[in-house]
Formats: structure tokens, C-alpha cells, sequence
């Protein structure tokens, strides 16, 4: 989970969620359970007996030790392969299978060190049959995964990729391990091979990897590489924990108060305002832009919801008394303003009034008249028009049109491109329902 970035702080910051390496400690454990599902010792192919059996000498043993593992008893079947690996002249296949057979049970048991130890005498002896050696491979991985050995999950996990056998999972634990390593170069390289990987499967990549590069990026302070990692994250999730993260990154840099307006409109939209102070400042601006009637609205919502601090409550309660009052006068002027808008050949006025319309919660009048301004021309701030005209239509729930009046934006002469790009990402999240932070 993406922390929020404090205010005053110069740097971003990120930590992945203790959660989240749990959870991938939880898949593996799955992962093994179903791979030893398959191991459960049964009888050989015909086949198989022809090629390979079981030396005469531990016959005994083994049968015991098969019925044992049949009736689930585990002890009792590592006792029995522990007196057949005393017998002499064993041959390789012999101690494959005693080692298998232990592994399988040891894992049973819940003793995952023994376990591995087991599989990988097994693994030596070089004599295991290809179903065998493919299925050791894969829970050796699991195995030094779970247990915290993550360079030697690191070295299984990279022969199954060489072999063929690397699914998504294998790749995302490979990444994970490089970070748990605390190795961010090669974190970044297998994440985005895992990232890849399932974009060609035309599955969604994992959370979890675009995380250990976002982490990595802020560890390092660099916002640069932090940008298109929460771009990919809102893009994956639409989670109101990065949309915060990401524009405050971008509004640190922003030093003009158009563009400034234009990112908090975003942030109060994906309900990414986590801090008072910037209710505080948006209405300001708000205020200066003459949206009276929007500016009181973010500052209502931030005091009902209990986000002001008491230090800034009186002044934030002062700013409010006095937008509301403009805002009062600019709703009892809505029809002469109208009738001037409608009166005037260039579209500037109009698109006020729409903004305005837009402010009071009129949205079809906020929509009727910003599309008459905009087919008169003559509009000052074109981005401003096509943003107002997005966001009414997104009040409507009318998805399609919202997202025809952001594609405008693009044609807006000397448009910021910081602001396109995040009203681009905005609009492509249009009708995707946000996911708060946990």
C-alpha cells in the first residue's frame, strides 16, 4: 500500500504493505500443496517397471513405507525409508525415489527444511525420472521461497525460466526475492519480465510487481521512475491511495496556479485529498478564479468530513463564510449573467456561466452553455472549458461524452503537458468505480 505523501515533505515516499508478503508467502505454500499433489506414490507404468525399479534388497521397506504414506501415516513412512537408505549396494534410482518419498513426506509434516534437504539429494542423484525431476525443480523453488532462502529460490527459479517451466508466479517470486534482497536493479528487471509476461498471456500483471518497483523508486528518491510506475498502478487498480501518491508528485513541481487548479480538480475528483491543506488551497484558487460557488463546495465537503484540523478550523470557517457569500450573489445573478452570455458574440462569457452553472450543481446548464461558448469561440482558457465540460458529463453519468470533451484537450494550443497527461489518465479511469485505500 502507497502511504500518502506529507505535505510539507520535499520527497515522496512508498512502503509496500507487510500484507503483500504474506499473501505471495500464502501462494507459494498453495503452490507446493498442489504440486505434491501429484507426487503421491502409487504404482509404476509397465513402462517405468521395465526401465527402473526398486532394488529387491529395500523392497520391504519401500512397500511399508508406501502403505504408510497411503494411510497418511508420515512418521511411520520416513521410518521406514530412513531403514531402507541403511541397506547397501543402493543404486541411484534407489535413493531417488527414498529421498522423493521423504521429501514428500516431511513437507506433510509441515517440516519444509527437511523437506527441501530431502528434494535435494534426490535432485543429485540425477537418476529421477523427467516427470520427477521437472515437479523437484518446481517445489525446490516453492520450497527456499517460503522458507526465506531467497538467492537459492532466485538460482531454482531462473533453471525453471532456462527450462521452460517459469509460469507468471515463478516470475513474480523471482522479483520478490531480488527485493527482499534489497537488490533493486534486478528487482526492476524480473518485475517488468513479469509484468510483460502476463500482458502476453492477456492477463493483468500482479499488484505486487509494479509495488517492488515503486518502492525501489522511492527508496532512491527518484520521481522520474516513480511517475510510470503509479501511472501502470491506477491503470491496474484505480486505487485512490496511488492517484494521491502520483499527484502530489506532480504538484510539487507545479509552479503556475492554472496548472496547480488543474491537478487539485483531479485529486478532489479521485477523491485523493487526504490533507486539509490542500482543501484549503484548491478553494483559494478556486476563489481567485472567481468559482465562488465551487470553492465553498470543497471546503464543505472538507469540514463535514471531519478532515480539518482544529488549528485551521476558524480560518478555514472564515474562508467559507466569505465564498459562500459570493457564492450566494452569483447564484442570484445566474439569470443576468445568462442573458449576457447569450447576448455576446464571443463565447468567453458563456463558458463562464457554465463553469459557474457547474458550480452551483447545475450540470446540463453547465454543459448547454459551455457547448454554446465553445461553438462561438473566442474561450480564453480552452482546457478549462473541455475539463468543466468533462466533469459535468461525468456528473451525469454520461461516460462517452466525458471522455469525447478530455480527448479535446489535446488540441489545446500550449497546453501543459503535465496537465494533459494526468486528465488523459483521468479519463480513461472515467465509469471505473475507485477503490478506496485500505
Amino acid at each position: 500500500m502507497i502511504q500518502s505523501i506529507d505535505n510539507n515533505a520535499k520527497k515522496p515516499s512508498v512502503a509496500v504493505c507487510p500484507r503483500l508478503i504474506g499473501a505471495a508467502a500464502l501462494a507459494i505454500a498453495l503452490a507446493i500443496v498442489l504440486a505434491l499433489a501429484s507426487l503421491t506414490p502409487g504404482a509404476a507404468s509397465a513402462d517405468e517397471k521395465k526401465k527402473q525399479e526398486i532394488s529387491r534388497t529395500i523392497a520391504k521397506e519401500m512397500t511399508a513405507a508406501q502403505k504408510a504414506m497411503q494411510a497418511q501415516q508420515w512418521q511411520d513412512a520416513i521410518k521406514n525409508l530412513e531403514a531402507a537408505e541403511t541397506k547397501s549396494g543402493l543404486t541411484p534410482f534407489d535413493e531417488e525415489k527414498i529421498h522423493y518419498f521423504k521429501g514428500f513426506a516431511y513437507v506433510k509434516l509441515n517440516n519444509l527444511k527437511s523437506a527441501q534437504v530431502e528434494f535435494e539429494k534426490a535432485s543429485a542423484t540425477n537418476a529421477a525420472p523427467p516427470e520427477d525431476s521437472a515437479q523437484i525443480s518446481k517445489i525446490l523453488f516453492q520450497l527456499a521461497a517460503s522458507t526465506q532462502q531467497y538467492q537459492k529460490a532466485i538460482d531454482y527459479g531462473k533453471q525453471l525460466v532456462d527450462s521452460g517451466a517459469a509460469t507468471n508466479d515463478t516470475l513474480t517470486i523471482i522479483a520478490q526475492s531480488y527485493y527482499l534482497l534489497k537488490d533493486c536493479k534486478d528487482t526492476v528487471v524480473w518485475a517488468d519480465k513479469g509484468i510483460a509476461a502476463a500482458r502476453k498471456a492477456g492477463d493483468a500483471p500482479k499488484e505486487n510487481l509494479f509495488l517492488f518497483k515503486l518502492q525501489c523508486a522511492s527508496d532512491s528518491q527518484d520521481n522520474t521512475a516513480m511517475d510510470p510506475v503509479l501511472i501502470d498502478l491506477i491503470k491496474l487498480s484505480n486505487k485512490t491511495s496511488y492517484w494521491n501518491s502520483l499527484l502530489r508528485i506532480e504538484r510539487q513541481d507545479e509552479r503556475d496556479d492554472h496548472n496547480t487548479l488543474m491537478i487539485y480538480r483531479i485529486m478532489y475528483d479521485t477523491q485523493a485529498m487526504k490533507e486539509d491543506t490542500d482543501y484549503i488551497e484548491m478553494a483559494q484558487l478556486l476563489g481567485d478564479a472567481a468559482l465562488p460557488g465551487e470553492a465553498a463546495t470543497v471546503l464543505n465537503k472538507a469540514m463535514s468530513s471531519g478532515i480539518v484540523k482544529d488549528e485551521h478550523k476558524e480560518r478555514t470557517q472564515r474562508l467559507l463564510n466569505s465564498l459562500q457569500s459570493r457564492a450566494d450573489a452569483d447564484k442570484k445573478g445566474l439569470t443576468q449573467l445568462a442573458a449576457e452570455a447569450a447576448k455576446n458574440p464571443a463565447g468567453e462569457l458563456s463558458v463562464k456561466l457554465g463553469e459557474v452553472y457547474y458550480g452551483v450543481g447545475d450540470y446540463q446548464q453547465a454543459i448547454d452553455a459551455i457547448n454554446q461558448g465553445l461553438q462561438k469561440g473566442q474561450v480564453k482558457h480552452l482546457d478549462e472549458a473541455y475539463v468543466y465540460l468533462g466533469l459535468s458529463q461525468v456528473q451525469l453519468k454520461n461516460n462517452a461524452e466525458a471522455k469525447k470533451a478530455f480527448g479535446q484537450l489535446k488540441t489545446v494550443p500550449n497546453i501543459s503537458p503535465r496537465v494533459l497527461k494526468l486528465w488523459e489518465l483521468f479519463a480513461g479511469e472515467v465509469g471505473v468505480p475507485l477503490v478506496p485505500a485500505a
